[in-house]
């Protein structure tokens, strides 16, 4: 069983006159955070009063980039070339990492979102172009993915130190991946239930799929989504039961 383990939450999705999410409180609860770049959602006022934040809470901040799909929240697959899908990373995470800098922070991690991340984690050439532009920014940065997938390989290979992420507020199924989100089980929608895969997952390395079955997995990192509408009540509960289990909450 693991001594410690980190959580993360998607941040800084609010755009102009749209606001989501509650990030100062949840940035209490968690000990890492992923902001939005831009291209699903996020501002440059955004940008910076969320790093700023971060800096106040002590929290690791991540750059959260995405395919560029303002209208569907980076949940849609776009086809593009290994080399366009190099230039999107690099442009965003170099823009959080500027505005890190800009306020004496450092950017700690990258954690694609949506649909980049969802096909870094099965197609190797996606992988391996968001791994390929995270080390050109920075060698040092940790590259975030699913437990097990492509793009863990693709960045140890191009010797990034990566960090295993599993869902507490997602599903899984037998082949590792998440169940699609057009899926009607697939989120996790009452705190109990996300505490127990948690646990399960901290303490025995394994979660439950939506088959029954008990699929093993690794796990450096746990995210809670920040647009949930339960993301609060869950990061609350989660981090008070591990603490309450001796389970220390740090950055990787």
């Amino acid at each position: 069983m693991r001594s410690y383990i980190d959580l993360n939450c998607d941040m800084g999705e609010s755009f102009g006159a749209w606001l989501l999410g509650n990030d100062e409180a949840l940035m209490d609860w968690v000990s890492s955070v992923n902001i939005a770049c831009g291209f699903h959602a996020g501002d440059p006022s955004v940008i910076r009063e969320t790093v700023q934040m971060a800096i106040k809470k002590g929290v690791a901040i991540g750059a959260h980039p995405s395919f560029p799909d303002l209208q569907g929240f980076g949940r849609r697959e776009i086809r593009m070339s290994d080399d366009e899908i190099f230039d999107i990373v690099l442009y965003q995470v170099a823009a959080v990492k500027g505005i890190c800098e800009a306020f004496g922070a450092k950017l700690h991690h990258v954690k694609p979102h949506g649909a980049l991340y969802n096909q870094a984690a099965k197609n190797p050439s996606i992988a391996s172009a968001i791994a390929a532009a995270v080390k050109c920014i920075d060698k040092n940065l940790v590259l975030f993915g699913l437990s097990g997938s492509c793009i863990i390989h693709e960045a140890r290979k191009l010797g990034l130190k990566t960090a295993s992420e599993a869902f507490a507020d997602r599903t899984y199924r037998l082949d590792g991946s998440l169940t699609p989100r057009s899926h009607p089980n697939a989120l996790i929608k009452d705190a109990k239930t996300a505490i127990a895969q948690v646990l399960q997952m901290i303490k025995k390395q394994t979660v439950t799929t939506v088959e029954g079955e008990s699929l093993q997995i690794d796990v450096d990192t746990i995210c809670i989504h920040g647009d949930s509408p339960n993301a609060l009540e869950f990061a609350k509960a989660i981090y008070s039961e591990l603490k309450k289990q001796g389970i220390e909450i740090r950055p990787i």
